[in-house]
């Protein structure tokens, strides 16, 4: 296996310019190490109660079934940890220094590589999964200078499903450069993308029960599919499931204020509006589109589509209006305030799993799909689409499409083609889609344009009072239509 399942980009000027190398002590190394064997043997632990569990209520069947004599019925079924050991990894008391390794590490100008960020570089944030390595990579994108290349990657515990940049931080004031990281794991991660060499995400968002420890569970129980963060008030993330449930995180705390289940499967796709804060738009595998008012988790309307929701999309250029993929090929176009889709079309031959607008170009809209085809199309009018280019891409099934904040045209795809699965795509480089869209790309684009999300914004003021965490309370209400109002 070699796949590129999630992506998305970081804004120019927004990463550091020098990251920050983490350079841990023998100490700090064997505490850490100490502590994830700990952790991983309470998760085996709490397996193998749970498999012995599930065993004493089918013992009574079992005796009855007659017994594979050497148990090939059940292989598939051990309780032994699915994780990996580190019960051998060794740490060394002389400084960190491995005894066999004898020639020193001197500082040579020739082996070393410039790890600064410049103001004109974008960052790409991409999960990789190779083999049985999960990674999290940090790609250096540089437009002018016509560069690609990974600057820095971190080992990830799980395979990852989807990443949301973020730039809060609840030990810092400040702006931060982070990423939420959803995965098959049901606890998110939140990783520093300025940092080099880290072993643990800036914090978590999420706690696996433990009755040993009698710890109650926070959060999702199963993995993560999408992650939205509200970026008018940056300390509120949504995260949708495969447990049928959209979580609202207070990352203020890291836990959990509000809990939709109006679901009856796996939560796909999040999407908040681009100025009315308190609304989410919703895809889920059982073929609906949903947008909540996440005030009092009213549905203000939802729709019916041909099959699973893949993803869901807002057109920021004209907000009223959304889009949403399928997972047989379809696409469809809605205003949010009628109760039919505008238009849907036979957009791929499979699962739509990229659905994507330019960040500064209306109506030019990018697909990709499993089928390996990658599409422009111009919605310029709210009818039916047009095709204007289509290509057979060499990135096998295509699972993610992510577009540049900076460059109108540029965009990335990833899929799981193993000797090839990532690849940069500059639309301006193609004549028939340059000519289409000329006229439409801001002439003061300026990419050297720096980005503060947190200026001029208010606060979602979250609450989460003992005994529910599945609704708003009325104070929280209140503090929540004050925000708005202000706003």
């Amino acid at each position: 296996m070699n796949v590129i399942p999630c992506m998305t980009w970081v804004k120019k000027g927004v990463a550091a310019k020098n990251p920050v190398k983490v350079e841990l002590t023998p100490t700090e190394l064997k505490k850490i190490l100490e502590e994830k064997q700990s952790e991983l043997h309470a998760d085996v632990e709490d397996e193998d109660n749970e498999v012995s569990k599930q065993e004493n209520e089918t013992e009574m069947q079992s005796n009855i079934i007659q017994q594979d004599e050497y148990g090939f019925d059940n292989y598939d079924e051990e309780s032994g940890s699915i994780h990996c050991s580190i019960g051998n990894i060794t740490t060394f008391d002389n400084y960190g220094k491995d005894p066999l390794i004898t020639k020193d590490d001197d500082d040579d100008d020739s082996e070393k590589e410039d790890d600064g960020i410049k103001i004109n570089d974008n960052l790409v944030v991409i999960g990789h999964v190779d083999g049985d390595a999960s990674i999290l990579e940090i790609y250096v994108y540089n437009e002018a200078e016509d560069s690609f290349y990974c600057h820095h990657d971190i080992l990830l515990p799980s395979f990852p499903l989807c990443i949301e940049w973020l730039n809060f931080d609840p030990a810092d004031s400040k702006p931060s450069n982070l990423c939420a990281l959803g995965s098959m794991s049901p606890i998110i991660e939140v990783w520093d993308l300025d940092l080099v060499d880290c072993l643990e995400p800036a914090y978590k968002l999420g706690h696996k029960p433990s009755k040993k420890k009698n710890i109650k569970r926070i959060g999702h129980k199963d993995a993560v599919l999408d992650l939205a963060w509200n970026q008018n008030y940056t300390h509120v993330l949504a995260s949708g499931s495969v447990d049928q449930t959209v979580l609202l995180w207070d990352l203020e705390n890291g836990t959990p204020v509000n809990k939709i289940t109006s679901f009856d499967e796996k939560i796909q796709s999040l999407k908040w509006h681009p100025t009315e804060t308190h609304q989410l738009l919703t895809g889920c595998a059982d073929k609906m589109v949903r947008l909540f008012d996440c005030r009092d988790q009213t549905v203000i309307n939802s729709w019916e589509t041909s099959g699973e929701v893949e993803r869901v999309l807002w057109n920021q250029f004209d907000p009223n209006y959304c889009i949403a993929s399928t997972d047989n090929g379809h696409m469809l176009y809605f205003d949010i305030r009628q109760n039919k889709p505008i238009w849907s079309i036979e957009a791929h031959t499979k699962e739509v799993t990229g659905l994507s607008l330019s960040s500064s170009c209306p109506g030019f809209l990018v697909t990709s799909s499993n089928d390996g085809v990658i599409k422009v199309w111009d919605i310029i009018k709210h009818e039916e689409p047009s095709c204007v280019w289509e290509n057979k891409t060499n990135l096998g099934a295509l699972l993610c499409l992510a577009s540049s904040p900076n460059n109108p045209l540029t965009f990335s795809a990833g899929g799981d083609n193993k000797s090839h699965n990532l690849r940069i795509f500059d639309f301006a480089k193609i004549a028939k889609v340059y000519e289409r869209f000329e006229d439409r790309i801001p002439k003061s684009n300026n990419h050297n344009e720096m980005m503060d999300i947190t200026d001029n914004v208010g606060s979602i003021m979250l609450s989460n009072d003992s005994g529910s965490n599945t609704t708003f309370e009325k104070k929280t209400k209140n503090k929540f239509k004050k925000s708005l109002k202000s706003k």
